[in-house]
């Protein structure tokens, strides 16, 4: 009695398109899928900025260091 069925999710699914309609919800579905895809593309951009930041701080290093020795 405590599990779900698979006839219960049926029911279920029947409900909510007869109550939202179904270009209602392939609208929110397409809202749940551009949402999606910015978190995506959050997570990439968030990943490659701080490799920027070491390799141009890497290169600032080696620049000083290199104009040190010209220097010597």
């Amino acid at each position: 009695m405590g599990s779900i069925g698979p006839w219960q999710i049926i029911i279920v699914v029947v409900l909510i398109v007869l109550l939202f309609g179904r270009g209602k919800i392939s609208e929110l579905m397409g809202d749940v899928a551009k949402g999606v895809t910015s978190f995506r593309k959050g997570l990439r951009e968030e990943v490659e900025e701080p490799k920027n930041i070491e390799t141009s701080a890497t290169a600032k290093v080696e620049d000083e260091e290199q104009s040190k020795e010209k220097t010597s």
